[in-house]
């Protein structure tokens, strides 16, 4: 008898061993695996916009830079990459600043103020090696935040990582340029330098 009793309870703890592992991993393991692949369908608000690529909004009373997937736009401030800009370019840093200041203003219309949702990829880091969080962006009207502002011409194609739509970016690009959009055409006085890494 008092073997049964041993069995029985030794199958009703691993049951409840089992049930307890498969309840935790379904809550907490397979979101997580599953969540580079997905929107966060949570919409948060843009804080600040402080280039053409990259903002601030809030996560659980904490600030996020976020840095958009796939897209590079000049830069308005004086940085490492301003300065490779400058070099590769052949342009001077003061044309490369208006060109990021006329970028950031147009990013600042699209999305200032505004609630966006984030999308990770999976074939991209989680964050950057600044700590931005890497994103695709959309308007919560469904605006692809990123492709917008490259068929706009006010960004490129960032060539340099392989993330999942850079496809769509790539044509995108070819596109605003061939139809003289946005700093591809002639916006006060300047023409759009060729940022794109070769």
């Amino acid at each position: 008898m008092k073997s049964l009793i041993k069995l029985t309870f030794k199958i009703v703890s691993t049951v409840a061993v089992l049930a307890l592992l498969v309840y935790f991993g379904w809550k907490y393991i397979i979101p997580k695996l599953d969540q580079k692949n997905t929107k966060d369908n949570r919409s948060y608000l843009v804080k600040k916009v402080f280039d053409g690529d990259t903002f601030e909004i809030e996560i659980g009373g904490k600030s996020e830079k976020v840095r958009m997937l796939g897209i590079d736009t000049p830069e308005k401030w004086s940085s490492e990459k301003f300065d490779r800009d400058a070099e590769r370019t052949g342009k001077d840093k003061e044309t490369i600043k208006k060109l990021g200041t006329l970028s950031s203003e147009f990013t600042t219309r699209l999305i200032g103020g505004k609630k966006v949702i984030l999308e990770p990829d999976a074939k991209s880091d989680d964050k950057d090696k600044y700590g931005r969080l890497l994103r695709y962006v959309y308007l919560e009207d469904g605006t692809f935040v990123n492709l917008k502002i490259v068929e706009e011409g006010y960004a490129n194609a960032y060539r340099k990582f392989n993330v999942s739509k850079q496809s769509e970016f790539i044509e995108a690009e070819t596109e605003a340029r061939e139809k003289k959009k946005g700093l591809w055409g002639d916006v006060d006085g300047l023409k759009y330098m060729d940022l794109r890494d070769k």
